[in-house]
């Protein structure tokens, strides 16, 4: 069995500690109103929503434009799915609309079965995503091994960019087809028809956002980069095709909530697509939960997380919407503008929504190359290069992971890359596992006994430490299915401490999804001020962080042969920095 044993702490009756079921659905807007709420933090929030909402204005735009959408659509979902989102979630800080992971799906959908198939597929996601959250599977999302997640991403990142071609060249093309092969052979094709303007435009909007993206921050990058090119594409009368020409602008309004006519045989052609929505849906709306929680020290409530989603997603299919889950850049930026509580993505998208009612024939002016432009930098920046080449320094069995799900991603289909890499993954552990036996299978009885008398000793140890310094020990493989409660280990005292030692002798392996957990619980302890020890590492563990890139610095790290030296280690004070 693996668990992960406690040291030092005061034992805590489960039944007592357990709360009520219905807790685990109450918002995060009325645990925040309950605590208190001023003026001063609505100010605040206001403030964080605003800036939020000039990140989404366009970026919403230009997701639903590549999903094969009008820009209104997008408009609408980061309305009523980001109003819905922040008001029901389990987090304080989430921010939902669009999101660039859908791209490829909705596209496909939109393509096979119309508009009013992605709004069934959708309505059916939400019902899965209330249902999910209900029967409290939010944790088990939680298990995804980290080179499905990356290989998943980085394949939607290289279909975003493939889907922006068109626009990028000004290429005429009537229908892109959905499939990778088909589309590259559609713009070989057509290349005859490339357009100067629209390359040159579209270069020109990249360098721009990458200039600001480098040098400024904290400004607006994708208004400011829309804007622009809004302006040259009028002043200098390019000719290049705008929202307005291919759309005909966006309407000043809501549209009316409506079901469309299905009948039973659809749902059932409808449900893959409807089952991969409501899987996207959930793992990025957690994995953006988790991000959140790492920048505001706080704990997202996964299962109430999920019945918002698919509450959600309901409302935005009822009024045509698109797909909605929790989006990683725009809680980062609420979170970076100063937002606190779930009042500041009610504002974002009411500010959306001001925006729909005021200036919406403003989006007419938008030149479509420079959307393509804005969404090759969102696809750079899901592509996770860095954390593709540390995977890839992983075993070689996390690679071939890594690299199956990426290219199942890109030339087949989502679902059937996750279903393909959880289930190789699964194999690798268990191959992994059959090793560890074989190896510990030769252990003798005289080693047993000594293991079973050095137990007995932990309150001893225990009381020897030194002060502000805590220890816990690992029994067991870190591996994906149990690395995320790794991160959880300092939230168990009531301050961190000066020290902290994480005894893994009796760890036998370490994947990359351990690693994984142990680089967060070093970044969370860099914040809190705690040193870091590392006691009795095995070969294999040792290993696998050295080769991905996790060594002693004697500041904030550190390694040691066992618990003892550990011990010693805690008691001298940190080298200086560069020591």
């Amino acid at each position: 069995m693996h668990r992960i044993a406690m040291r030092g702490l005061p034992a805590v009756n489960a039944s007592a500690a357990r709360s009520p079921a219905w807790q685990l659905f109450v918002p995060k807007l009325v645990t925040v109103l309950r605590h208190g709420y001023g003026a001063a933090d609505l100010r605040q929030d206001l403030l964080a929503g605003l800036t939020v909402a000039i990140v989404a204005l366009p970026l919403s735009m230009a997701l639903a434009i590549a999903s094969g959408a009008s820009p209104a659509t997008g408009l609408h979902t980061a309305i009523v799915a980001g109003f819905l989102i922040s008001a029901l979630g389990g987090s304080r800080v989430q921010i939902g609309g669009p999101t660039a992971a859908f791209i490829p799906v909705v596209f496909n959908v939109i393509d096979k079965f119309g508009m009013d198939g992605l709004i069934i597929a959708t309505l059916m996601a939400g019902a899965m995503l209330v249902l999910a959250g209900l029967l409290r599977l939010g944790t088990l999302m939680k298990f995804m091994p980290q080179p499905v997640i990356t290989g998943f991403t980085a394949g939607i990142a290289v279909s975003i960019f493939t889907s922006q071609i068109k626009d990028l060249l000004g290429l005429d093309i009537d229908k892109l087809p959905a499939e990778f092969v088909a589309r590259w052979e559609a713009y070989f094709g057509h290349i005859s028809s490339f357009s100067l303007a629209a390359t040159g435009l579209a270069l020109a909007t990249l360098t721009l956002l990458v200039l600001i993206r480098r040098f400024r921050p904290r400004w607006p990058v994708f208004l400011i980069g829309v804007s622009v090119a809004s302006l040259a594409t009028l002043l200098l009368q390019l000719p290049v095709e705008t929202i307005g020409t291919r759309f005909g602008g966006v309407p000043t309004s809501l549209p009316i909530p409506h079901l469309p006519s299905f009948e039973l045989a659809r749902l059932h052609e409808l449900l893959p697509a409807a089952f991969t929505i409501a899987f996207l849906g959930g793992v990025e709306s957690l994995l953006s939960a988790v991000v959140a929680d790492g920048m505001i020290g706080g704990r997202h409530r996964s299962n109430g997380e999920l019945v918002a989603q698919g509450v959600a997603n309901t409302a935005s299919a009822l009024i045509g919407g698109l797909p909605a889950t929790g989006a990683i850049v725009r809680t980062a930026t609420n979170v970076r503008a100063g937002g606190r509580t779930p009042i500041a993505g009610m504002a974002h998208a009411l500010f959306i929504l001001l925006f729909v009612l005021v200036a919406a024939p403003l989006a007419n002016y938008v030149p479509l190359p420079a959307m393509a432009a804005l969404l090759v930098l969102v696809a750079w920046n899901m592509s996770e290069i860095e954390r593709i080449r540390q995977l890839m320094r992983a075993p070689h069995g996390d690679r071939a992971v890594l690299v199956v799900t990426f290219l199942l991603t890109v030339m087949f289909d989502l679902t059937v890359a996750v279903e393909v890499g959880v289930v190789l993954a699964a194999f690798l552990f268990m191959h992994r596992m059959s090793e560890v036996v074989a190896l510990e299978s030769h252990v003798d009885l005289v080693e047993e006994d000594r293991e079973e008398s050095a137990s007995d000793l932990d309150a001893n140890q225990r009381a020897s430490l030194p002060e502000g310094v805590e220890a816990y020990r690992v029994s067991g493989p870190l591996f994906f299915a149990v690395a995320n409660r790794i991160e959880d280990v300092l939230r168990a005292f009531g301050r961190p401490p000066r020290v902290f030692i994480l005894r893994m002798r009796l760890v036998p392996l370490v994947d990359a999804s351990g690693v994984t957990a142990i680089e967060n619980l070093i970044a969370r302890c860099r914040r809190d001020g705690t040193r870091l020890i590392l006691s009795g590492l095995q070969s294999q563990p040792r290993e696998i962080l050295s080769q991905m890139g996790i060594v002693s610095d004697s500041q904030h790290v550190q390694f040691a042969a066992d618990f003892s030296e550990a011990v010693r280690l805690a008691g001298a004070p940190a080298a200086a920095e560069g020591g």
